[in-house]
């Protein structure tokens, strides 16, 4: 249902304790663990979401819409250089490829908020549940994919998150 479909490579945080309202400070208390991922998004059916005052929901949520690499615990051996308990970030970087190009490469460090303040804010208007996944943001070098495309999306020590784009289903 798309003519563009696009890719945004990010970091995913799993939610592993409920929280309303949960201060900057107490945010890592609320984390199980981390993960790479995909936000996929299908452009043409969001420009014209956006140009006629609709919502995205089309363009953002679909089958397949959010691929994420295995989950690590936070604590998981191997894990100590990707994150600072103090700014949520460190200088480790993420990367998205397809068929083996970069196309987004940057240090975490880039990221606009830290991971306090996404699962502070976030948690102003939504409860956290154990089991939500959090989408982080993504780095400069979204770009369209096609049908056949390799997408590889990386991080420090996490599992990478692979996937081919496929023809979708008539029936």
């Amino acid at each position: 249902m798309t003519s563009s479909l696009h890719h945004e490579g990010e970091l995913v945080v799993a939610i592993g304790k409920q929280g309303l309202r949960i201060k900057e400070e107490d945010a890592f208390d609320h984390v199980f663990g981390y993960a790479v991922g995909c936000d996929l998004t299908r452009r043409d059916l969001q420009a014209e979401a956006k140009k006629l005052g609709r919502p995205w929901a089309t363009a953002k949520g679909f089958d397949f819409s959010a691929p994420i690499g295995a989950i690590v615990p936070k604590d998981e051996e191997g894990l100590e250089g990707l994150l600072s308990s103090s700014s949520g970030t460190t200088s480790s970087n993420i990367s998205l490829r397809v068929n083996d190009d970069v196309r987004q490469d940057s240090s975490l460090d880039n990221m606009i908020w830290s991971l306090p303040e996404i699962i502070a804010h976030l948690s102003k208007y939504f409860r956290l549940m154990p089991g939500d996944l959090v989408m982080t943001g993504t780095p400069a070098g979204v770009n369209a994919l096609d049908v056949g495309d390799s997408v590889t999306i990386s991080c420090g020590n996490l599992p990478s998150c692979e996937f081919v784009i496929g023809e979708s289903e008539t029936s």
